[in-house]
């Protein structure tokens, strides 16, 4: 189950990559790259007080969670991705 501060990066149909909440129906932001669009939700997730981002590849499937401090990871000694 998501939280409200919780974000999402993909790609649009027209390639730009979006960061943008779980609960909004806006974008956040729009970015020309998927780096872009990470840090950008990353830096937003550190000022909220943390929570999870979850990235989605070209194809449009989940390729990274990764729980920002000082959200709670329900395992973190087995989250080795970064």
């Amino acid at each position: 189950m998501s939280k409200n501060q919780d974000r999402m990066v993909y790609r649009r149909e027209d390639n730009v990559w979006v960061n943008k909440r779980n609960d909004a129906d806006r974008a956040s932001s729009l970015h020309r790259t998927q780096a872009d669009a990470e840090q950008s939700a990353r830096k937003m997730l550190v000022n909220q007080g943390g929570g999870e981002l979850t990235t989605k590849g070209r194809n449009g499937l989940i390729r990274s969670k990764d729980t920002i401090a000082p959200g709670n990871d329900p395992n973190p000694p087995l989250d080795t991705e970064h």
